[in-house]
């Protein structure tokens, strides 16, 4: 069976719904309860994670929690807006193709990360996807997917090199500002070829995507060990000027991933980031130390 990533619609559609169960004070399965579905139904439509959105659902919600027909119009529009972009003929969502080798939960990552306008990560020990080479994917799949065929592996590399075409693209490439760890550069993935080709890519970025390193030298900016995050921030809607999705924290673990979207959690990454920024090399400097330790390697 087919598995709908979660868009942004859906995304709105499921916090708007939430944040109208609760500003009626109905807990979750009593919603469901009095419209006749599952509360397993329901919370996956508040997540935006149901793989079909009844407009029947979205009525008897809104009647619920005495929405006006007005706003009932346009989460039924927000619905439909969701069941058109999962369309496997859709291209934005081109990884519904891989769906097989792709998390249902990085799926969600995925149409964030597609959607987003400007992208600020950290990364302590690995290089991120979104500029890795193919060679350094491969070398890090062939470990962590051990029991893939080659097939698979290389349909997951191409998954990651589809992926770069959101900073590569020609009308409003995303905007990317990558803190990476030294320890990044001095841990080898695959070879000391692999390695430098990698190392070479990070320091010949496009202007789009800033590339800072956080030297050894540094000690632990925030005191102890600080796991990579990714923060994702959206363009304005023209109509609302409001952006159409809240800045969104992403965070992934061994068989974990989060997601914090509340002011409270954004502020806390993002002064985490700030922290860690102070104590990072300047571009300039990153660069000639990407280049140095390419060299290194190729020696």
């Amino acid at each position: 069976m087919s598995k709908n990533p979660t868009t942004i619609p859906r995304r709105q559609l499921g916090r708007q719904l939430r944040e109208m169960r609760q500003a009626v004070g109905l807990s979750l399965a009593d919603a469901a309860r009095l419209i006749e579905r599952g509360a397993g139904t329901l919370q996956r439509l508040e997540k935006g994670e149901n793989p079909r959105i009844r407009q029947l659902d979205i009525e008897a919600l809104c009647k619920l929690y005495g929405a006006s027909d007005e706003h009932m119009q346009q989460l039924k529009d927000i619905a439909l807006q969701a069941d058109r972009r999962t369309r496997p003929a859709d291209d934005s969502y081109w990884w519904t193709r891989y769906e097989d080798l792709i998390p249902a939960d990085f799926e969600t990552y995925m149409s964030l990360e597609s959607a987003a306008e400007r992208i600020t990560m950290y990364q302590p020990d690995t290089v991120p996807g979104i500029i890795q080479t193919a060679d350094y994917a491969r070398s890090l799949d062939k470990v962590f997917f051990g029991s893939d065929t080659a097939a698979e592996l290389e349909q997951r590399v191409q998954v990651r090199m589809q992926r770069q075409a959101a900073i590569t693209r020609r009308l409003s490439p995303v905007e990317v500002d990558l803190l990476i760890d030294e320890a990044a550069l001095r841990r080898v993935a695959g070879s000391r070829k692999v390695m430098a080709a990698q190392l070479r890519r990070l320091a010949d970025t496009p202007p789009n995507v800033r590339v800072r390193v956080i030297p050894f030298s540094v000690g632990f900016p925030m005191g102890g060990h600080v796991g990579p995050f990714v923060m994702l921030e959206f363009p304005s809607d023209p109509a609302t000027g409001s952006a159409v999705e809240p800045t969104t924290v992403y965070v992934e673990s061994y068989g974990t991933r989060l997601y914090y979207d509340s002011d409270v959690d954004v502020s806390r990454y993002r002064d985490a980031y700030t922290k860690i920024g102070r104590v990072a090399l300047r571009e300039a400097d990153s660069k000639y130390l990407l280049r140095s330790v390419a060299k290194e390697y190729e020696a």
